[in-house]
């Protein structure tokens, strides 16, 4: 606990002084002492939610996920991945720049004519073009396996128009080919590549094939920029998650920090609901400003409080 100036790490007086930092919040922390992963976040979702997601797992069909910012919409993936045992989460964040190519495989076509080059100079035969070739996030979640992997989409709506109706193809069919591959002679028709991820997982590919056998756990979110086409639509089932009414907001408070972090914590949550429009506000700032309470912070020190529930939309 932190009393008095004690809290203020930083002075701005321009004094040198080592300081011990303390615990950061719980989902600040990003390793564990087990596997060196992202700890377990608590994840909150209503009944009538969850069953949405339940239906698009039964049809093998992508869950497009909307709502505010801070609504959860990101972090329900990682909650699916956690509670069914189906690994670290695919991430694929979508922008401007993004095509479909890239979520499904990258090629070095100038790394392998580089070492093509210096091998033919020391006499060696040429390197096998899979050394070349890794899947991206898309990719490998199509890769055949027992138990699907989740894949998440996030933001599609900040890609180009064409990108949705782009992955209509790869998600109806549940494949894709790698060209580079297909065209290899008969001999060459099998060959390794390595997955998306840290692991560097080698898979066999036949014939520059790669098909899915479970379809994967997709989750698209999207922020409501704009509208996806109707074929599209048709082909996901859409959850709306709502902003958390007062009671989700404790729950969730008391999900993150503990129970005794819901004392002395009304007048803060009744200034995060009155400060609170449609999409102004997320739920992650009222954790914040929860956790400095907790640790002695004085929220009423000159313009903190609206640091910390500062609006989405840019206005105090």
């Amino acid at each position: 606990m932190t009393h008095g100036d004690e809290w203020r790490l930083f002075r701005g007086d321009g004094a040198v002084r080592p300081v011990d930092f303390p615990p950061a919040p719980p989902w600040r922390r990003f390793t564990d002492a087990t596997n060196g992963r992202g700890r377990p976040r608590p994840y909150l979702i209503g009944r009538t939610e969850a069953d949405v997601v339940s239906a698009a797992l039964h049809l093998r069909r992508p869950l497009l996920v909307t709502g505010h910012p801070g609504t959860g919409k990101s972090s329900l993936a990682h909650a699916i991945a956690r509670e069914l045992a189906l690994g670290p989460v695919l991430h694929w964040p979508v922008n401007s720049r993004s095509v479909l190519k890239d979520a499904l495989y990258g090629y070095d076509a100038v790394g392998r004519l580089r070492e093509t080059h210096l091998r033919k100079e020391r006499g060696d035969n040429e390197p096998d073009v899979g050394t070349f070739i890794r899947l991206g996030p898309l990719g490998t979640a199509l890769v055949p396996r027992d138990r699907p992997r989740v894949l998440l989409v996030d933001e599609l709506d900040k890609g180009d128009v064409d990108l949705p109706n782009d992955l209509l193809t790869v998600f109806e069919e549940g494949e894709f080919d790698i060209p580079e591959l297909s065209r290899l002679s008969e001999a060459q028709s099998e060959v390794s590549i390595f997955t998306y991820g840290a692991d560097d997982d080698l898979i066999r590919v036949v014939r520059g094939r790669v098909r899915c056998r479970e379809f994967p756990v997709v989750v698209i979110t999207s922020n409501g920029e704009r509208d996806f086409p109707p074929a599209f639509m048709r082909r996901c089932v859409r959850l709306d998650l709502p902003d958390p009414d007062e009671a989700r907001l404790r729950d969730i408070v008391a999900a993150h920090l503990g129970d005794e972090a819901l004392a002395g914590v009304d007048d803060l949550l009744h200034t995060f609901l009155n400060r609170r429009a449609p999409g102004e506000l997320a739920t992650d700032q009222l954790l914040n400003a929860v956790f400095l309470r907790k640790g002695g912070v004085d929220l009423d020190a000159e313009g903190l409080l609206d640091a910390v529930l500062h609006r989405l939309g840019g206005e105090i």
